[in-house]
């Protein structure tokens, strides 16, 4: 099927949503909200409603594509889309839908849903191996080979939570906006602080990318790492490593997976 309608896109994450609205598979608009386990699927409703109202292109809204990490918000979405959209069709990724990616995993169905849409927009989209990052309330590493399988990964823990962590067990620290500092050797707890975090998240992400790729066996140029995520951003231009910012990574993943499945 080709996409010549118009698709609402969700990537419901642990600390924020993404929202995107694609027509003819390019992004036309797009919202980042919180994500909140309170939410009800009628103020879910209402929520995409409104937020729809502002796109010219929302009256044509013929699909929806979900994912989550939340299992109590995928909930209400359930019922959000059973009981306000239930003239458009809708597919939410999850164990048994159909990607085209094989997951070499001990337990395929515990990998999240947007790890395997990262992978399968990864594999569409590139062609060789390629390590994914994807910087979020967690940072994930996934690592697809060049026959789009997908073979595993590491998590680690996010920028965010991460500096949040410091803020409550350091007695002297506290929570500082994410900025890149003057220097790595900071002068003063501020600027230590965002040195720690920035460059420190720049030093792992090189570091075990590097493991990733003496792991796989392959040669170190053929090897595409892209990353995507909400916090991306904040440390892209000091990872040497990265080939792409890909921001919609896990919204091409839903595109074809939408595509996939209709």
């Amino acid at each position: 099927m080709a996409l010549t309608s118009t698709l609402l896109a969700a990537d419901i994450g642990n600390s924020m949503t993404d929202l995107a609205l694609v027509v003819d598979g390019e992004v036309t608009a797009h919202w980042r909200v919180s994500t909140d386990e309170r939410r009800t699927a009628d103020e879910w409703a209402v929520l995409v409603r409104g937020l729809l109202r502002d796109s010219d292109d929302a009256d044509a809204l013929s699909g929806i594509a979900v994912c989550s990490t939340v299992p109590a918000v995928l909930h209400e979405w359930r019922e959000m889309l059973l009981t306000h959209f239930a003239d458009v069709k809708s597919v939410v990724v999850e164990p048994g839908i159909r990607t085209g990616v094989p997951v070499l995993m001990d337990n395929p169905r515990e990998v999240g849903a947007d790890r395997i849409l990262n992978a399968l927009a990864a594999a569409h989209r590139y062609e060789g191996p390629t390590i994914v990052v994807d910087f979020g309330t967690a940072t994930t590493y996934d690592v697809v080979t060049a026959a789009g399988q997908y073979v595993g990964g590491a998590i680690a823990p996010g920028i965010e939570i991460s500096l949040e962590a410091l803020g409550r067990r350091g007695a002297q620290l506290r929570k500082v906006e994410l900025l890149r500092p003057r220097s790595v050797i900071a002068k003063n707890t501020v600027e230590a602080l965002q040195s720690g975090m920035l460059f420190g998240f720049a030093a792992q992400v090189e570091g075990l990318v590097a493991r990733m790729i003496r792991e796989l066996g392959v040669d170190p140029s053929s090897v595409n790492v892209v990353a995507t995520g909400y916090l991306a951003p904040l440390v892209y231009d000091e990872v040497a490593c990265f080939t792409d910012h890909r921001p919609w990574l896990t919204i091409e993943g839903l595109i074809e997976v939408y595509r996939r499945n209709s």
